[in-house]
């Protein structure tokens, strides 16, 4: 077989088999049928829905579908585009990855839906990726633009998501646990889509179900160590002393946290239908982290081993892989883009169009960023088309510019909002 041209697999099947994973990979994470799988028994009292994130009002409407005969009402805020009908629970919509007045809106409603509760009564909460954002209650004296400038000035850090969860609880009157708190007496069960590594739901829109086992002190070193310039009123909280000792309030009994949909469940999804497909799987991780370019790179070279080598894999194979890639903005400049179309970027300029080579990333929230795209694709000819439209692909990977150049070869992926979130999804087809 002519290792440059291999039997069977054209460019339009290699795209085609790529974005079907995707596909099958959202799908997969879809709140319709996994809400309902994990409901609690019908309470004896009223159920209040509450929840924030984007698959917030997907949840919500399979909550109002699964229960028509409980009393049932509350509400729930998701991402500006992201709503859809939802009976009785009312939904709100607010800006991510920054928060604007109706976080805050949202978050105030919310905390007041749940008080005034009795022990016959149950809370459910749903949780999702971006509800950090969308749920916004500032601690102390900050101010709504205090919030957002620290949330800006994390974007642009490098954090990892468990670093700007760790302040981002420390200085929020509703997350790590604190929704949790205002809730009692009532029963509180808290349904999970989670889009972090690891699925710890302390961590999934900073845990407002989860009591916080993070402290100011470690929210202090965090601050000096990415040398972030905090507004007063927030260096403020972090002086305060930790929530403990005898004023605080009792703690919280054991959360019952129910997971519904994770990467690493839609990762197995899509591994089956490539495993129907007569394509090998392989799945890296689902909480792979750091420099997206850099995580492109080292991607490159286990591809090359995978064609030359066969090894970990023989082709025709699917390397899977999910996570959080970071893009650290630095002085260079700064262009359109997220951190799945920088990785392919990466990948591409790593490949150096390496033939038989295939690979797809993208959010599977339907934004990767804060773009109108999921993703992207790219082939073994990605370089030779971007140099013919005149796009030069170094200089757009250092402007983080990876949208320019995937927009203008037409390979964006497009999907609108999913309404599901389990972070990212990549795969490369090697055959």
């Amino acid at each position: 077989m002519d290792r440059n041209a291999p039997e069977g697999w054209t460019d339009d099947r290699a795209r085609a088999f790529l974005r079907g994973l995707f596909d099958v990979a959202i799908h997969s994470a879809a709140p319709q049928e996994s809400v309902m799988r994990h409901l609690p028994a019908r309470p004896k009292g009223r159920c209040v829905v509450v929840g924030a994130g984007k698959a917030s009002a997907a949840m919500a409407a399979a909550v109002d579908a699964a229960w028509p005969d409980v009393d049932l009402s509350g509400l729930v805020v998701t991402r500006y585009g992201h709503a859809v009908p939802t009976g009785r629970i009312r939904i709100l919509e607010a800006a991510h990855p920054v928060p604007d007045d109706a976080s805050v809106v949202a978050a105030r409603a919310i905390m007041e839906a749940v008080q005034g509760l009795g022990p016959d009564d149950l809370v459910l909460a749903l949780i999702s990726g971006g509800g950090s954002a969308l749920l916004c209650l500032p601690a102390g004296q900050m101010s709504l633009d205090d919030k957002r400038a620290i949330n800006s000035a994390l974007l642009r850090s490098g954090a990892t998501i468990s670093e700007m969860n760790l302040l981002r609880k420390q200085l929020s009157a509703i997350k790590g646990g604190r929704l949790a708190q205002a809730a009692r007496p009532a029963q509180l069960v808290t349904l999970v889509i989670s889009d972090v590594p690891g699925d710890d739901p302390a961590i999934i829109a900073s845990g407002p179900t989860v009591p916080d086992t993070g402290t100011r002190a470690q929210a202090r070193a965090l601050v000096a160590r990415l040398k972030l310039d905090l507004p007063p009123a927030a260096r403020a909280v972090l002086d305060t002393p930790d929530e403990t000792g005898p004023d605080a309030a009792p703690p919280s009994p054991a959360p019952d946290v129910r997971l519904i949909a994770a990467p690493a469940l839609s990762l197995q999804a899509a591994a089956q239908a490539a495993q129907a497909s007569g394509v090998t799987p392989l799945i890296l991780g689902d909480a792979l982290e750091g420099e997206a370019r850099e995580l492109g790179t080292v991607m490159a070279g286990i591809a090359r081993a995978v064609r030359s080598h066969g090894h970990p894999v023989r082709p025709p194979a699917v390397l899977l892989s999910g996570g959080e890639t970071t893009v650290t903005i630095g002085p260079e400049g700064h262009g359109k883009g997220g951190r799945n179309t920088e990785c392919l970027l990466g990948l591409a300029l790593a490949l150096q169009g390496a033939p038989g080579i295939w690979a797809m990333a993208g959010d599977s929230d339907g934004i990767d960023g804060t773009e109108d795209a999921a993703g992207a694709l790219i082939a073994p000819d990605t370089l030779t088309r971007a140099s013919a439209a005149k796009l030069d692909a170094r200089a757009l990977l250092a402007n983080h510019d990876s949208y320019t150049l995937f927009n203008g070869l037409g390979d964006l992926i497009h999907t609108g909002p999913t309404l599901t979130n389990v972070n990212d999804i990549r795969a490369i087809l090697i055959v």
